[in-house]
């Protein structure tokens, strides 16, 4: 399967938010279920919708983690943002995380 060139991520509640984000990568950085083939350093743009926001914030980044299929865990890729925003999307996210982060609770990828 091709990999798609934009990719869309929704993310309906902060538990989702939390099961994604990826605070111990550098700018921050999200976990996108895909099924796709990707190689780690691949450039993505994402455009991410999250807790209900109206606004899709574009954002740029680097594959830096992967899950392929069939291995314990959901399939996908995590994607280190990059700093052309300066760090607005991980502020954000970490806003809406306030008091999560740290926890002991697993996520997609820790």
């Amino acid at each position: 399967m091709a990999k798609p060139g934009l990719l869309t991520l929704t993310i309906k509640d902060k538990r989702a938010l939390y099961l994604a984000y990826m605070p111990f990568v550098v700018n921050g950085g999200l976990f996108i279920p895909t099924g796709s083939s990707y190689s780690l350093g691949d450039e993505v743009f994402m455009l991410l919708n999250l807790v209900g926001e109206e606004e899709k914030i574009p954002v740029a980044g680097k594959v830096i983690w992967l899950t392929p299929k069939g291995a314990q865990g959901t399939a996908g890729i995590g994607v280190q943002f990059s700093d052309q925003d300066g760090g607005t999307t991980q502020k954000k996210i970490e806003n809406y995380l306030a008091g999560a982060l740290g926890g002991d609770k697993p996520t997609h990828t820790m």
